[in-house]
């Protein structure tokens, strides 16, 4: 089976991290993947797959939105048995190559939001239709994911395949905690950390708020890179809390960052899974969340949770840990709810997707055949 994985870039973001974790593991599964960027920065994302597997990685230039790449397209069509996508503009360009073209490969996209403002303007609405019914199958990360959309079209119910995201259980179980020393910080610091691009999706604004209500000994740890870091920069120096918070950039060694801190925040507007709240839970580090679709099944049961934007309840849940009983049964909770999101299983059932989308079985029915023979 011969695969083609369309992303905008290798750039910070839990789509992206996905794919640099996922597509080796499709490699040693016997798949033929390739992948193609839209913009072909060298990130260190780029650099860990290049490093980590044999995928061989195409890219088209420099920017995202340059609608020659619909032409470029093309000619990838008819080379794979099926061609996966991953966020916008990508789903797009795809999907009107093959409008174009009349090619019969068959397509899946990947939905990682609860939230598309195109689907919400009804201006738009008719054209994410006609994007959407372009693709043979959806994956939806979570069950919300699946709702937005099934409630969005009321139609092809069963293009719509809930297959939530997953993390690499064994290389977190590997990652040794970065040295506090290395940074900067004492044994005497809480660190809390948030994993996250700057993004309008992310609200770092409520995490940096909370601070402030926070003891000195506190520090934040910002984890990624994004348009809006600059705004939150300048949030730190007006809260007079810049001194407090420490801003890494895109980094590949976030499971030893994350078991280096005590506490780690993902605060959100929206988000389709949580992928950083359910790595740091499996770091064994108490994670706390912004009560959101997506976000909140994958916290509820393993860590805790704060309403949107409300900076004094986080800070009142930052606080609470320093019982040390209730730590340890959040730190506890959470490594527990985390064993549930094992990437090797959403592989396995993306692969099986894969397999029947393009008439296939897959290897293990085979096998279970020949057994029954």
């Amino acid at each position: 089976m011969k695969v083609l994985h369309v992303i905008n870039s290798l750039h910070t973001g839990g789509a992206e991290q996905l794919l640099v974790s996922t597509l080796p593991l499709m490699e040693k599964h016997h798949v033929d993947v390739d992948l193609l960027l839209l913009n072909g920065d060298r990130t260190p994302f780029y650099h860990k797959l290049e490093k980590e597997s044999n995928i061989q990685i195409k890219s088209f230039g420099k920017s995202y939105y340059n609608p020659l790449y619909i032409i470029k397209l093309i000619p990838y069509l008819n080379k794979y048995d099926l061609i996966h996508v991953h966020l916008f503009p990508a789903m797009y360009f795809v999907a009107l190559a093959k409008l174009l073209s009349f090619s019969k490969t068959k397509l899946v996209f990947t939905e990682h939001s609860t939230s598309n403002k195109r689907l919400q303007n009804r201006m738009y609405f008719p054209f994410e239709r006609l994007i959407y019914s372009l693709y043979t199958s959806v994956i939806c990360i979570s069950e919300s994911v699946r709702e937005t959309l099934v409630d969005m079209f009321n139609n092809h119910v069963g293009k719509y395949e809930v297959i939530e995201n997953g993390i690499n259980l064994e290389n977190i179980a590997r990652a040794v905690a970065s040295s506090r020393s290395e940074f900067n910080f004492t044994d005497q610091d809480k660190l809390i950390c948030m994993v996250a691009g700057f993004r309008k999706e992310k609200d770092h604004d409520t995490v940096v708020r909370a601070l402030k209500h926070l003891p000195e000994h506190y520090k934040l740890l910002f984890v990624g890179s994004g348009e809006r870091e600059e705004d939150i920069k300048r949030l730190t120096t007006t809260l007079g809390v810049s001194h407090r918070i420490t801003f890494l950039g895109v980094r590949t060694d976030i499971f030893s960052l994350v078991k280096m801190c005590d506490i780690a925040v993902l605060s959100s507007h929206w988000e389709g899974f949580g992928l950083a709240a359910a790595e740091a839970m499996a770091c064994g580090i108490p994670t706390i969340a912004s009560n959101v679709n997506g976000l909140s099944q994958v916290v509820s049961g393993g860590g805790l949770l704060f309403e949107k934007g409300d900076e004094l309840e986080l800070a009142d849940l930052i606080s609470s840990l320093e019982d040390i009983l209730f730590y340890n049964e959040i730190s506890a909770n959470g490594k527990m709810k985390a064993q549930s999101y094992d990437l090797s299983n959403m592989v396995r059932k993306t692969i099986s997707l894969y397999n029947k989308i393009i008439g296939k079985t897959s290897n293990s029915t085979l096998n279970h055949k020949k057994n029954e023979g």
